[in-house]
This record gives C-alpha cells, structure tokens and sequence, in this order.
C-alpha cells in the first residue's frame, strides 16, 4: 500500500545514497553495475511491489525489509512468525507477491520453521499493511520436519494459472527420500493460493503419493523461474561435488537425484555410477565443476534487447552472475559476468526492465544492470 503523511513524506524526502557505479563489457551488451543498496544482513529473495517499493529477505536476521527509494528502511517489517530455525542455512528465505497482490496485499514467505520432528521448509500467507504482516496464516509445512540444518530449497514462483510452485530441498543426510514421492523431500510442489495441492496434480489420486507433489528427484533446488515466452516452468538445483543441473519441469517427472548424478560426494566417494536411468529426466544442463546456482531469471525486458529469453543465474561458489543463451530449449553459449564480485544469492527481472541481484554477505548489496548508453 502507498505511504501517506508526514512520515511518509520525510521517508522519500530523506538523502539518496550515492551509488556506485561499475563499467562493464559483455558478449551482447555494455552495462553498468548500480549500486542499489547495501546492509543487507544475508539477503535472500526480492519482490517488487507495483508502487516501485521492494521487498527484500534477510535470512538470518531473520528480517524482512523495505527498499523505497533507494533508501533501506531502518525497522525491519513486524509480523513474522517466531518459530524460524536460523542454523545452517535455515532462515527466512524467498518472497513472492500473490497475482493479485495490487488489490489484495497479499504475499507469500518461505522460511524454515520449526515443529515437532525437527525443522522443514514452510510457507506463510499474510497481507502487506502500511510496515506490519497482517492476517499471517501457515498455508504449508513440508512432511517430514527432520533433523539437520541444511538444503531446504525454498523458492517460490507463481504459474501462469495462478499455482503456487514450491521448492523443496532433500534436507541433505535424508538424500534417498527424494526417490520417494510418499513425502515431499526433493520435490516441486504445485499449490494453490491457499497452500492446497491442485486438483490435476500428477499424484493426486495416487494412494501413498503426496498430492502436493508436481516433480521428484531433486537435492537442494534453489532457482525457479517461468519462460515469458511459452509459460514453461523452470529450476535448477545444487549438485554434491559437480553435478549443478537446469531442468525445465514436466508433471510428474523424475529428476534422478540421487540414483543418476553428475557429480561425486564432498569427501570424494560415489554417491552413484550412473548419469542416465529409464524413466528420469536429463538436465538442460549441468555444471562440473559446480558453480552453487541460486536465482534465476529468463530475461524479458526492453533494457537488454540481444539479452531477451537469455536465461541469468546466479553462483554462489563461482561468485559470478552467469548468462545462458537459449535457442529453443537448447543452451547455446554461457558467459560469466561480474566475475568475482560476490556470493549472487539471486537474480529477478524487474517491472522497470532492468535485471537486479542481490549478493549473499552479512553487508549484503542489491545492484541492479543498467545499459551503459541508454
């Protein structure tokens, strides 16, 4: 909702910082790195409300945050839940906004919440209301919560039917479970606004299946996006040691993890000899060595013309923000931009046309990519 009064006037009227600005050269198009804010405490996911304000997650904190202006405000938004497990990679995670949201206020939080068993990736529904949660509802919790503080996945992308896709990581020491379509470890999960399984999802009839359930067989898959173009719906996901994969989604699919991979345990022993099975899907493509991928984005604004239908991702070993060339389905070509300048958590188109990451540090950074002539 748009701010009102007094406070709100000395909010947009405070200083702008000054942004830093970096030249850069590409195989398509010139641009500069903005600075767009900093002091950020490990952000996560970013959404942009339709009056130009951005909502940003801040993992550890755990905090969510407003970005107006340029300017970060001070008081993280009120209203998140206090049972969040900040260990390991636990935390408050992504954020997206209801189709509606321009009417309605109402967005969407992923976090890793704790509850008898131990800790699970879950989802809250609330409404924005001035800087408070209002409304805050648990729409989804993963089955089983375990032990462990690692790989919840965690992103969240609306479908062009308005169907709320969910990552879910195999939460690390329980990796064959993401065989096991009877629970919802290292799946996608295809929701309706209200946190139900669709009624046409692959598993919905089937005794012993989570209806909830819309792909399988995946680690710890923390990029989703949906292709502008066609409306087919994409993730990527961290391998062990190599192995990073890109997976455009079909209902019911099985994505391999862990009976194929192409990549090895950290210590170094097989986890499995083979890299194709019947009945499991194969990787658009796959990284070896791993760049940790986390983010991604088809471009589709009218900033980067050659850019359009490139698909970003985001690498967090790699440090780097990588840009994939598509012909049809096919990866072409891949160039690494920004080499080296942090940790890219993640990576989303914005309403203004320009692209925007956001880096994973305790004084985290959102930078946006602006042409160099405009």
């Amino acid at each position: 909702m748009l701010r009102t009064g007094l406070v709100a006037s000395l909010f947009l009227l405070a200083a702008q910082p000054s942004l830093a600005q970096d030249n850069h050269t590409s195989q398509q198009h010139d641009f500069k790195l903005v600075e767009v804010t900093n002091g950020l405490d490990h952000p996560w996911g970013m959404a942009f409300l339709p009056d130009g304000r951005i909502l940003i997650t801040e993992r550890d904190t755990p905090a969510l945050r407003l970005v107006e202006g340029g300017v970060l405000h001070p008081s993280p938004i009120a209203g998140l839940p206090d049972n969040m497990s900040t260990s390991g990679q636990g935390g408050l995670l992504d954020i997206t906004l209801h189709p509606n949201f321009a009417t309605n206020q109402v967005l969407y939080l992923s976090y890793a919440g704790k509850g008898d068993g131990g800790v699970g990736t879950e989802v809250l529904r609330a409404r924005l209301v001035g800087h408070h949660l209002k409304d805050v509802e648990t729409v989804f919790q993963v089955f089983p919560k375990t032990g462990g503080s690692a790989h919840y996945g965690s992103r969240l992308q609306f479908g062009a039917e308005g169907e709320l896709y969910v990552t879910v990581g195999d939460r690390y020491s329980y990796m064959n479970e993401a065989q096991n379509p009877a629970n919802h470890l290292g799946s996608i999960l295809r929701l309706t606004d209200e946190g139900k399984a669709f009624k046409d999802n692959p598993f919905s009839d089937t005794v012993g299946k989570k209806p909830e359930i819309y792909t399988f067989g995946h680690r710890n898959p923390q990029g989703l996006t949906v292709r502008h173009t066609d409306g087919s719906l994409w993730a990527h996901e961290h391998g062990p040691r190599g192995g990073d994969e890109v997976n455009k989604l079909k209902a019911g699919a099985n994505y391999g993890w862990p009976a194929i991979t192409y990549g090895i345990d950290y210590s170094g022993r097989t986890i499995s000899d083979k890299t194709h099975a019947a009945g499991m899907e194969q990787p658009v493509v796959y990284w070896d060595p791993s760049i940790a991928p986390s983010g991604m984005a088809f471009y589709k604004g009218d900033k980067f013309p050659n850019w359009q239908d490139d698909l970003f991702v985001g690498a967090l070993a790699g440090q780097h923000l990588r840009r994939l060339e598509m012909e049809g389905d096919q990866v072409v070509d891949q160039e690494v931009l920004l080499d080296e300048l942090a940790r890219i958590r993640d990576v989303r188109n914005a309403p203004d046309g320009y692209l925007y990451i956001l880096t994973d540090e305790s004084d985290g950074k959102l930078y946006r990519l602006e042409p160099s002539v405009q």
